[in-house]
């Protein structure tokens, strides 16, 4: 047997049950062996849109995918999304053939571009230890948490394993919780008992149905609201106490409650500047807690006056154990009646902008909240548009929105999508796309028909970089470089197999009512025509901190 497929069918038994990818010549054996062994075979149009459905099926299955790359053009092609995955420490591994003499045209130093991007590498470097290099490098995917770039010399991909050499693999074992120190545990529950009005910020380390249950049942007991990052939207959902995002994108009743707590305890979340909003939601004289199974993240970001290391649901679970009786804190009669009648964006007034050629994106999401199934999975883009998406659409859990910002691309939005969708198989999948981002991951618009998704692609169409626009437009800087003639997005669609509407009044989404209520044998594209005439809210918070 050769090594290529001795790795590939070593992984696949492993348990890397999808791989995506383009196959070229030095990657076509071992895919073909993993596809042999029983993994899925996921082909992508770009290997950059491969490398973000790889990470976003990861990141909404809980398992490890596999990308599988050509040596050189292959890999970089994939860097983007690689970087992505790599900073959200996206637990991938990346097959990427390697050509080794540094006169062929191929030759690029691999490690050095992945190690630039933040992932780490490993080498299968003999016959002998292949198998239990790659499983090495996939036992390291699953326990450090890390997107590992494992290169798969041609040279040694062509030996032959040698006899009584075990080509026989297990799956890695999962990856053992943190315990908490018992005196980190009791500092934790002192802070809980002196607080009067906590806030609970859950990030990507919270995003478990265990770790809700947990910290639901210890926000109880102290009378804590609950809010999450933007990447663990969902979790709380239908919790009457939720504040749904902190950061940039919280309403405007969400960024007070959580400026007026004298307590915020980040679970799994690192408090970031997006989370706090620079800082600037976090009161002068608030405590600062930040719980994480990983230590070198406490304070990272801020400055907290208690660091825990320890496993999110581990820890809630100890702190509850510690409680006395159960004290309201914040929860009090007028913030419930408060928060059930403004915490969402979409109950906050405003004036819509809408005429007869351009909608308002707010109007367009409210719109599109109600008439789309609410079991749905999002995947979004980057851009001015993307607060519309990501915080008037509700999703019914923390697997209901798939945010892959980490690196700010824009582009991997649709691919984003097609790997959620994956994922979560029996839910609408609803991709979120600028037109500059749909314009650049269009040729995944064929992934999307090729493999049967019920998709729904909402196009919010300005006709230029809505970012730069809006942030440089008012200075009186030449805008040409960032704007566009109008291109009919639905014409590309239906060039695909798409259905298609273009979008510019509320009356125009009859076709989408239709589209949701008939057989959907195809995919939808939505061209919906947006006002552009200011920056979106998020937006103006961000370019404060700049």
């Amino acid at each position: 047997m050769k090594v290529a497929e001795a790795v590939g069918r070593a992984l696949s038994a492993a348990g890397v049950g999808h791989v995506f990818g383009v196959v070229g010549s030095g990657n076509f054996h071992l895919t073909n062996a993993m596809v042999a062994e029983g993994s899925r075979f996921v082909a992508a149009r770009h290997e950059g849109g491969a490398a973000t459905m790889a990470d976003a099926y990861s990141r909404m299955s809980g398992t490890v995918a596999a990308l599988s790359v050509h040596q050189g053009p292959g890999l970089t092609n994939a860097m983007t999304g690689i970087a992505e995955a790599a900073k959200s420490r996206t637990p991938l591994l990346v097959l990427a053939a390697e050509a080794t003499e540094p006169r062929s045209n191929f030759y690029v130093d691999q490690d050095a571009l992945a190690r630039s991007v933040g992932a780490v590498t490993a080498r299968v470097t003999s016959a002998e230890g292949a198998v239990a290099q790659a499983c090495d490098a996939l036992r390291r995917a699953v326990h450090e948490r890390r997107t590992v770039l494992l290169n798969l010399p041609l040279g040694v991909q062509a030996l032959d394993v040698p006899e009584g050499v075990p080509t026989v693999a297990v799956a890695p074992p999962e990856r053992t919780a943190v315990e908490p120190e018992s005196a980190d545990v009791g500092a934790l529950a002192q802070v809980l008992e002196k607080s009067r009005r906590p806030v609970f910020v859950a990030g990507r380390g919270a995003r478990s149905p265990g770790s809700r249950d947990a910290l639901a049942a210890l926000a109880e007991r102290h009378g804590a609201l609950l809010a999450t990052s933007a990447v663990a939207r969902g979790l709380f959902h239908g919790n009457p106490w939720a504040l749904d995002v902190s950061g940039g994108f919280a309403s405007p009743l969400a960024a007070e409650l959580i400026q007026g707590a004298d307590l915020i305890v980040g679970w799994g979340c690192a408090l970031n500047m997006w989370t706090t909003r620079h800082g600037r939601l976090i009161g002068a004289d608030t405590t600062v807690v930040q719980v994480d199974d990983d230590a070198s993240a406490l304070g990272a970001h801020r400055e907290v006056d208690l660091g825990v290391t320890g496993d999110v649901e581990l820890t809630a679970r100890r702190a509850l154990a510690r409680a006395a009786g159960r004290r309201n804190g914040y929860r009090t009669a007028d913030i419930e009646a408060a928060l059930t009648a403004r915490v969402r964006w979409r109950d906050v007034p405003y004036e819509d902008t809408s005429s007869r050629e351009r909608i308002d994106p707010r109007t367009l999401s409210i719109a599109l909240d109600d008439i789309l199934p609410a079991e749905r999975v999002i995947g979004v883009d980057s851009g001015n548009f993307m607060g519309y998406p990501s915080m008037y659409l509700s999703v019914p859990d923390e697997n209901g929105l798939c945010f892959t910002q980490a690196f700010q691309s824009i582009g991997l939005g649709l691919a984003t999508a097609i790997g959620a969708a994956l994922a979560q198989p029996d839910r609408l999948p609803v991709a979120a796309l600028g037109d500059g981002g749909a314009m650049m991951g269009a040729a995944e618009l064929d992934t999307v028909r090729r493999l049967g998704l019920p998709m729904v692609v909402v196009v919010y169409n300005d006709d230029a970089y809505g970012a730069e626009v809006h942030h440089f437009g008012p200075d009186g800087y030449p805008l040409e470089t960032v704007e566009f003639p109008p291109t009919d997005v639905a014409a590309v669609a239906r060039g695909y197999g798409f259905e298609a509407v273009t979008v510019r009044t509320r009356a125009d989404l009859k076709a989408v009512e239709d589209w949701v209520a008939g057989p959907r044998s195809a995919p939808l594209l939505i061209d919906a025509k947006v006002v552009a005439d200011r920056g979106a809210w998020w937006l103006e918070e961000a370019f404060r901190g700049h």
